[in-house]
C-alpha cells in the first residue's frame, strides 16, 4: 500500500453510510441490539437481537402453511375413517349412519 492511500482512508472497514440530513431522523437498527441485556436473555430470546432474514421466513411461512394443509387433508378424509354407511329407515328413507361396535 502506498502512503496516500492510507492517509486517506478513515480507517473503517466496509461501505460508509451516507450523511444524514437534520431533516431525516437518525437511522435505528431493528431490535434490542443496542441495550445491555445479560448473556442468559440474548441466549434465550435470540429472535430479538438477530437481523430479520426474509428467505428463513419464507421458508418457515412455506413449512406452516405445508403442515396446516395437511392438517386440513387428514381432516377431510377422516369421514373415510369413520365408517359411515346408507341405511335406510322405515319410511324407505335413506341416511348416513356410523358403524357402531357390537360392544357398545
Amino acid at each position: 500500500m502506498s502512503s496516500g492511500q492510507s492517509s486517506s482512508s478513515s480507517g473503517k472497514a466496509g461501505p460508509q453510510e451516507p450523511p444524514s440530513s437534520a431533516a431525516e431522523p437518525a437511522y435505528r437498527s431493528p431490535g434490542l441490539r443496542g441495550v445491555r441485556t445479560t448473556s442468559l436473555f440474548r441466549a434465550v430470546n435470540p429472535e430479538l437481537f438477530i437481523r430479520p432474514n426474509k428467505p428463513v421466513m419464507a421458508l418457515g411461512l412455506l413449512a406452516l402453511s405445508v403442515c396446516v394443509g395437511y392438517l386440513g387433508y387428514l381432516h377431510a378424509i377422516r369421514d373415510s375413517d369413520q365408517q359411515l354407511y346408507e341405511a335406510v329407515d322405515s319410511d324407505g328413507e335413506t341416511y348416513m349412519r356410523r358403524r357402531t361396535s357390537r360392544w357398545d
